[in-house]
């Protein structure tokens, strides 16, 4: 789908930073498409886009909670069995993809990982860190690169903006 992203829109984001330039585009598909990635919505999305919103949703779901709420909020098929870590890789973002593809080798390891997925209380889901502390440098690593890999999605976008939205001159 064609995303279209008002020429001024962007100007002010970028002139306010790499979080608000990367905001600008996930907020013009969600209106477009609908407020969530899932099946229906990913049909109307470029590869390029469906990325960013993937990179959108590690972003909130690890400085949030971890590689341990990504997986429990499901999105360990997402990011573990579809090509996004290739896609980092391929957009300049080695350290990105190696520790996506860490997260998904210990996820893979684990003999039963069902307990990450399943329902559970909040007290349970807290205690689900204390039980796979296997991901906590995954998570630190994460967090205190949250910055460079975010300029790093925004400098791919930047580089390829056509790929990500139609710009409408003002």
């Amino acid at each position: 789908m064609n995303i279209k992203i008002h020429d001024n829109q962007l100007r002010e984001a970028a002139a306010k930073g790499m979080d608000e330039f990367f905001q600008v585009f996930i907020d013009a598909m969600r209106a477009q498409v609908g407020e969530e990635l899932n099946a229906e919505t990913m049909t109307q999305l470029t590869p390029e886009q469906i990325t960013i919103w993937g990179y959108y949703i590690l972003r909130e779901e690890v400085m949030d909670g971890g590689f341990i709420q990504l997986i429990h909020n499901g999105y360990a098929p997402f990011f573990f069995q579809n090509p996004f870590a290739k896609a980092m890789r391929l957009w300049g973002l080695k350290d990105l993809c190696k520790l996506v593809y860490r997260a998904k080798d210990t996820y893979d390891a684990l003999d039963d990982p069902s307990p990450l997925t399943a329902e559970c209380s909040d007290e349970a889901f807290m205690a689900l860190f204390e039980q796979y502390p296997m991901f906590d440098d995954m998570d630190d690593e994460f967090v205190e690169r949250e910055e460079e890999f975010t300029a790093g999605i925004c400098q791919y976008i930047d580089e390829h903006i056509d790929a990500f939205a139609e710009i409408i001159a003002d």
